[in-house]
C-alpha cells in the first residue's frame, strides 16, 4: 500500500514539529499534528511530498528522520543526492547499530579512558562523547545510546557556556533518541569490556 501526498505532508509535518519543538513529542501524539487537506493543497511543494511518497512509501518516515537528524528541515531539500546519501548512511546505521556503537566506543576510550570524563563539561566546554559526533568520529546513535544509559546531557548540560551551538545539539540528542532502537544489556556489555569504571 502506498503513501498518499497528504499523508507524506503529515508524516513531514509531524516529525518536523517533534525534532524542532520542545513541547512537541510525535510518538506521543501519534504523529498528529494541525493540518489540513486544504492547508497541503496550497502549499506549492506539494509535488515534492507526492513524489517522495512513492519514492520511499513504507520508508518514509525513516526518511524523514534521516532528513532532520541532518539538518534538512525544507521538503524541497530532500530531493537531492546528499539526502539520498543521508538516508543510506541513516538505514546502515539503524541495521548495524551494535557494530557501529561498538567501533565508536572503541574511538571514544583511545581518546579518554575514563567513561566518566567522557560525559564531563570541562571549562565550561563541550563533553568529548558530543565533540567527537560533532568532528565526525563517532555517531549521532552512540551520543544517543550514551546519553540514554548515562544520562550525561541533563546532569552536564548547565556547566555549557556555550549558547549558540549547544541547545541545538542537545535538543537533537534528546529528540532523536525515541527513534534509536538499541540493545541496552548489551550495550552496556560493551560498554563494560572498553571501559574499567563504565
Amino acid at each position: 500500500m502506498s503513501t498518499d501526498p497528504f499523508e507524506s505532508y503529515k508524516l513531514y509535518n509531524a516529525l518536523k514539529l517533534h525534532f524542532e519543538q520542545a513541547g512537541y513529542d510525535a510518538i506521543r501524539y501519534n504523529y498528529k499534528s494541525n493540518v489540513t487537506p486544504k492547508s497541503f493543497f496550497n502549499r506549492k511543494d506539494k509535488y515534492f511530498f507526492a513524489k517522495l511518497a512513492k519514492k520511499y512509501n513504507e520508508n518514509l518516515k525513516e526518511f524523514y528522520i534521516s532528513q532532520f537528524i541532518n539538518t534538512e528541515k525544507y521538503v524541497g531539500d530532500m530531493m537531492d543526492e546528499e539526502a539520498d546519501q543521508n538516508y543510506r548512511d541513516y538505514k546502515r546505521i539503524q541495521e548495524s547499530i551494535h557494530r557501529v556503537f561498538s567501533v565508536d566506543i572503541n574511538r571514544l576510550s583511545e581518546e579518554e579512558p575514563s567513561i566518566n570524563d567522557c560525559f564531563a563539561s570541562k571549562d565550561g566546554q563541550l563533553p568529548l562523547v558530543v565533540k567527537l559526533w560533532m568532528q565526525e568520529e563517532i555517531s549521532l546513535e552512540t551520543v544517543v545510546i550514551l546519553n540514554s544509559i548515562f544520562r550525561f546531557i541533563s546532569r552536564e548540560s548547565s556547566k555549557i557556556s556555550d549558547t549558540i551551538i549547544w541547545p541545538d545539539t542537545k535538543k537533537l540528542i534528546e529528540k532523536y533518541e525515541p527513534f534509536v532502537n538499541f540493545n541496552r544489556d548489551k550495550c552496556l556489555s560493551l560498554l563494560t569490556k572498553r571501559f574499567t569504571n563504565a
